[in-house]
C-alpha cells in the first residue's frame, strides 16, 4: 500500500468521527490524546504536518505555526468564532484557514429562542421557588413574565444567526424586528422578517427583547455597559449568544440585581468557564448556560465534516468550503 500523501494533526481526542473518516482516506492522521488537550503534546505532534484540524479552543498562534514548520499548508478550526486564532499571523504566512460558521446557525438560534423565553418567563426563578418551598400559587399575580407576542425584538448584529432567530420568532407573532449593524441587510430580508435598521440607542429604547448576535471586536467589546442598560426598558430581557466580553458583566449584574432590566439569558460569559462562586449565579432573574449553543449531535458532526473538507481543499490547493479570510 502506498504511503498517504499528507500528514494531518487533529488537535482534540473527541473530534466527531464524520470528520476523521473524511480525512483518513487520503491523509495520515496524528491525534492529540490528552484531555484537556496538552499544549506540550500539541506542539510536539504538530511538527512536520501538512494540515491541522483545530478541534479545541486552544490558542492558534505563531508558536504553533513555528512548531509545525514551513510545509504547513492548510488549517481549519471546528468553530465559527476565531477569537482564539492569531488571524494576522496566519494571513502573514499565507496559510489557508477555514472555519465552520453557518452550519451552527439553527442550533444556536434554537437555544437563543429558548433563553429568551426562559428568561422572560422566569424559568430559573420558578425552579428555585419550588426547591425552597415558596410555591405561592395563592397569589393571582404570582411569577408574571413578559409576553413574546406583539413584542419588539432588537438584534445587536444581524447576520445568519440573528436572522435565523428572527425567523423562528416570527411564528410567535412578534410586532417588529429592529437591528443595529454596520451595514444594512438586503431589502428582501428586511421585508421577510419585518426588520428595520436603527441606531443603537433606538434599539435599546424600543426593544422588549434585546439579542446580542455580533462577533467580538474592538468595536463591540463592552458595548453593553451601565449606560446601555440605563437606556433599556425596565421590562426588557437581554439575551447573549455571541461572546461574553460584549457585555460588561459587572454592569449587567447591577442592572439585574436592581431590576433596572427585567431579566437576562446568557449562553456566554467572561471568563469561560465562569467560577461557581461568581455573583451572577446568585441572581434569580438570570438564566445561564455553559456555552452550549452548537452542542447537538447533528451540528457537531456537520461542523467536523466541513472542517475536514476545508483541510482537504487547502491541501489540494483549492478554495475552502468556508474560508476565514
Amino acid at each position: 500500500m502506498s504511503a498517504k500523501p499528507f500528514k494531518v494533526l487533529i488537535t482534540h481526542p473527541e473530534v466527531p468521527q464524520s470528520g476523521i473518516d473524511l480525512l483518513k482516506e487520503n491523509c495520515e492522521l496524528i491525534q492529540v490524546q490528552s484531555l484537556p488537550p496538552s499544549r506540550t503534546e500539541l506542539l510536539q505532534k504538530v511538527r512536520g504536518v501538512d494540515g491541522i484540524f483545530w478541534g479545541g479552543h486552544e490558542l492558534l498562534n505563531a508558536e504553533v505555526l513555528d512548531a509545525a514548520g514551513p510545509q504547513l499548508k492548510s488549517i481549519s478550526t471546528m468553530s465559527a468564532g476565531l477569537d482564539n486564532v492569531d488571524l494576522d499571523e496566519v494571513k502573514r504566512r499565507k496559510i489557508p484557514l477555514g472555519h465552520t460558521p453557518t452550519v451552527l446557525n439553527p442550533a444556536v438560534a434554537d437555544l437563543a429562542v429558548g433563553l429568551l423565553i426562559a428568561a422572560g418567563r422566569r424559568f430559573h426563578e420558578g425552579r428555585k421557588k419550588i426547591e425552597t418551598g415558596h410555591w405561592e400559587n395563592y397569589h393571582l399575580n404570582w411569577m408574571l413574565g413578559q409576553d413574546v407576542r406583539d413584542s419588539v425584538v432588537g438584534f445587536y448584529g444581524f447576520g445568519g444567526i440573528g436572522q435565523a432567530i428572527a425567523k423562528r420568532l416570527s411564528s410567535f407573532d412578534i410586532d417588529q424586528v429592529l437591528y443595529t449593524t454596520r451595514r444594512r441587510v438586503h431589502r428582501e430580508i428586511e421585508q421577510e422578517l419585518n426588520a428595520k435598521k436603527v441606531p443603537f440607542d433606538e434599539l435599546l429604547n424600543k426593544s422588549d427583547f434585546v439579542v446580542i448576535c455580533a462577533p467580538l471586536s474592538a468595536e463591540t467589546q463592552g458595548v453593553f455597559n451601565a449606560t446601555a442598560f440605563n437606556k433599556m426598558k425596565t421590562t426588557a430581557v437581554l439575551v447573549n449568544i455571541a461572546r461574553g466580553k460584549i457585555v460588561k458583566q459587572n454592569d449587567l449584574y447591577n442592572a439585574l440585581k436592581s431590576n433596572r432590566i427585567f431579566a437576562a439569558g446568557l449562553d456566554v460569559s467572561d471568563p469561560e468557564p465562569l467560577p461557581p462562586n461568581d455573583k451572577l449565579l446568585t441572581l434569580d432573574n438570570l438564566v445561564i448556560m455553559p456555552h452550549i449553543g452548537s452542542a447537538t449531535n447533528r451540528t457537531r458532526s456537520e461542523m467536523a465534516t466541513i472542517a475536514a473538507h476545508n483541510v482537504l481543499r487547502g491541501l489540494a490547493g483549492e478554495r475552502m468550503l468556508s474560508p476565514a479570510y
